[in-house]
């Protein structure tokens, strides 16, 4: 189990809203769909996110579709109370743990989907390899994995052009961001930003590759009003 550095309220409570409501007027409400779309969840499907936050995606994927099984799996308990919060508001139920993409608590060939928005980027590249095995080990045999993170162009070195830092802000202001940077995920690495990205690292579909999966794929990119985004897919 990770340990946590204290965080006091007032900045966690200034924080965990702060994240939705950039979520919100910077466009990624509309990732979020897309992101659930694409993953073409079924009525009787097993759901689980990486890195789900306070649960945006969880409960429009609990929106949609709502007798598919619902979890989440994230290493801030703040952010888990607030997609807990946000759950009993909602009406919904939700399956939330705290723990880490490299090591899930959950079983082998426990879940059918894992949809993960603005996640990957937060591992650090060293441990990048474990999560993505982790997420096929999860999944059972004829699952998908579809993942959305900050696109950074190969063409600019992977330096972020200026609405892309705006969507950068929106990672900071995400849980995982705010842990990492208490220590309670590994460091990011050294990479610009303090993300796990760098432009020297293997191409995502590459990694998915040799996590196990098959027919690893970018889907295609994507925009929010703060910049530009890739999704990719891949199957158990």
């Amino acid at each position: 189990m990770t340990t946590h550095a204290h965080t006091p309220a007032l900045v966690s409570s200034w924080l965990l809203p702060g994240y939705d409501t950039v979520a919100r007027l910077g466009g990624a409400v509309p990732m979020y769909w897309r992101l659930l779309a694409q993953a073409g969840i079924g009525p009787r499907d097993r759901v689980l996110e990486i890195g789900c936050g306070t649960g945006n995606v969880l409960l429009r994927a609990k929106e949609a579709v709502p007798t598919a099984t619902v979890r989440g799996v994230d290493p801030d308990p703040e952010a888990i109370s607030t997609a807990r919060r946000k759950a009993a508001e909602a009406g919904v139920e939700l399956e939330l743990h705290v723990g880490v993409a490299e090591d899930l608590p959950l079983d082998d060939g426990s879940v059918d989907r894992v949809p993960s928005s603005l996640m990957l980027h937060h591992v650090a590249a060293d441990a990048r390899a474990a999560a993505l095995r982790e997420a096929h080990r999860v999944l059972a045999p004829g699952g998908s994995l579809h993942l959305v993170d900050l696109d950074h162009d190969p063409r600019t070195g992977g330096r972020m052009h200026g609405v892309t830092r705006v969507l950068s802000l929106l990672a900071r202001l995400d849980p995982a961001h705010r842990r990492s940077r208490r220590g309670g995920h590994g460091d990011h690495g050294g990479h610009g930003h303090g993300h796990g990205h760098g432009h020297d690292a293997p191409p995502v579909p590459e990694l998915l590759a040799a996590a196990g999966f098959i027919d690893a794929a970018v889907v295609g990119p994507g925009s929010t009003r703060m910049g530009p985004v890739t999704y990719y897919r891949a199957e158990r």
